[in-house]
């Protein structure tokens, strides 16, 4: 309790203290760990394998565009508050999610892997040429969120004699976020509906003898799934401040499956281990990639720090597979004695 309490602490003072840099860094995590949260209920704890869930982190972002922005740039724009824009997005999300689950339930395993990948092809070809909604190549400018009066933009509010800036502003609105998703999935799986999950990942047809609604359940994790990543969405569109139809790639749907992994498939905690492990990587080896061995910067005949973050965690999720099949989350599990590397299982 009190490491909690201090680590909650630590948490809230940070930007305070930090450079800029490093809570873009932190808010980046964040966004990861709401995203790789809910593919890890889909993946990790019924054992539907999905590749197409940067398509529903960009119908978060692209979304939370198209209701916030009042259309001064050219594009399509709605011009709703912000705050409701972004609950329109994320539902929208789950709504992409609703529409695809029949596929999901009639398929498993690769198949239903190779389908969720057609959800990458079909989206990178509307964020290319629905150039009205997405702004094409180019994407598109993100509205801040504005919420009870407060604006989440660089225009700085100081606060204890610290300038306050965008970052600073959505630090803690991230953080929020992040403890109510993480806390709302802790307790699906802990309940009844965890248990169910894990039956249909164990044994789909076992399950259903013992009355678990297997159709039912598989639909509506894939769009608890989808909703996740769609917050997820908007927090990144927030922090980036433009979105990008390039970012949402197949890329990026591997980087969720290798955060899962890494951290520890069906728990929550893995889930937030291995965003972090995946997304602060690239950060910290491009910050100081001046002291780092064969790593420079891009075009300097080094191995760019994009790439050596790659193969690091190509191999992390080699090493997880062979000697940590818990992920991360297990050593710590195992240090308290406890067989299971998820609480939550």
């Amino acid at each position: 309790m009190y490491v909690l309490a201090g680590c909650a602490v630590l948490l809230l003072g940070l930007p305070f203290y930090l450079e800029r840099f490093w809570l873009q860094a932190g808010l980046f995590t964040m966004a990861a760990a709401i995203g790789a949260i809910g593919i890890n209920l889909l993946t990790g704890a019924t054992g539907q394998l999905s590749m197409g869930h940067a398509f529903f982190l960009a119908v978060g972002a692209y979304g939370y565009c198209v209701f916030a922005a009042d259309g001064s740039d050219g594009l399509t724009g709605l011009g709703l508050p912000t705050w409701l824009a972004a609950v329109l997005a994320v539902a929208v999300a789950g709504l992409a999610g609703g529409l695809f689950s029949p596929i999901a339930g009639r398929l498993r395993g690769a198949y239903l892997g190779i389908a969720t990948l057609a959800l990458i092809f079909i989206g990178q070809h509307v964020l290319f040429n629905a150039g009205d909604l997405t702004g094409g190549f180019n994407g598109r400018d993100v509205p801040p969120l504005s919420l009870f009066g407060l604006t989440f933009d660089d225009r700085e509010t100081v606060v204890a004699a610290v300038p306050f800036g965008s970052a600073e502003k959505l630090w803690y609105v991230g953080l929020l976020l992040l403890l109510v998703g993480a806390l709302f999935a802790r307790g699906v799986l802990r309940g009844r509906p965890g248990r169910a999950l894990n039956a249909i990942r164990d044994h789909r047809i076992a399950a259903g003898v013992i009355g678990v609604p297997v159709a039912r359940y598989r639909a509506g994790v894939f769009v608890l799934s989808s909703m996740y990543a769609g917050l997820a969405g908007v927090l990144l569109a927030l922090v980036f401040q433009r979105t990008v139809p390039d970012y949402f790639g197949i890329t990026l749907s591997l980087d969720y499956l290798a955060m899962i992994v890494i951290g520890g498939l069906g728990s929550v905690a893995g889930a937030v281990v291995g965003a972090a492990f995946v997304s602060l990587l690239p950060q910290l080896l491009t910050h100081y990639s001046d002291a780092l061995p064969l790593v420079s910067d891009p075009g300097t005949g080094g191995i760019a720090p994009g790439e050596a973050a790659r193969y690091l965690y190509g191999a992390a999720v080699v090493a997880a597979v062979l000697f940590l099949p818990g992920g991360l989350v297990s050593v710590a599990a195992r240090r308290r004695g406890r067989p299971n590397p998820g609480e939550e299982r």
